[in-house]
């Protein structure tokens, strides 16, 4: 097993109790905090679907609390872009076990 597989099975990844709780920005620029994004990057522009890809991605993977899964996704957003989202296996069922219509849209 390689470390970034590893880290994966072992990282607490959080779900929120439902997809309405997640009513971040659907459009503009999003600057991401360091604790979410630690590259150089950290700026979003959300009419841009591969940033807005990524930034889901970063998300997603890094979130620390509820809080930053609700501040920064939004839940009409991240069903539409929930098939296209690179994410380790244990994330992605996780989701998808809490939210059935996320496996019907992927």
């Amino acid at each position: 097993m390689n470390a970034r597989s590893h880290y994966a099975s072992r990282h607490v990844y959080l779900v929120p109790m439902d997809l309405s709780e997640l009513a971040g920005p659907v459009t503009g620029v999003v600057e991401l905090p360091a604790h979410l994004d630690w590259s150089e990057q950290r700026v979003y522009d959300l009419s841009d679907d591969a940033q807005l890809g990524l930034m889901y991605e970063r998300v997603i993977r890094e979130a620390a609390t509820l809080d930053d899964l609700r501040t920064h996704l939004n839940s009409q957003v991240l069903t539409r872009v929930w098939p296209r989202l690179y994410l380790p296996i244990q994330v992605r069922q996780a989701w998808e076990a809490r939210f059935r219509g996320l496996t019907r849209a992927a």
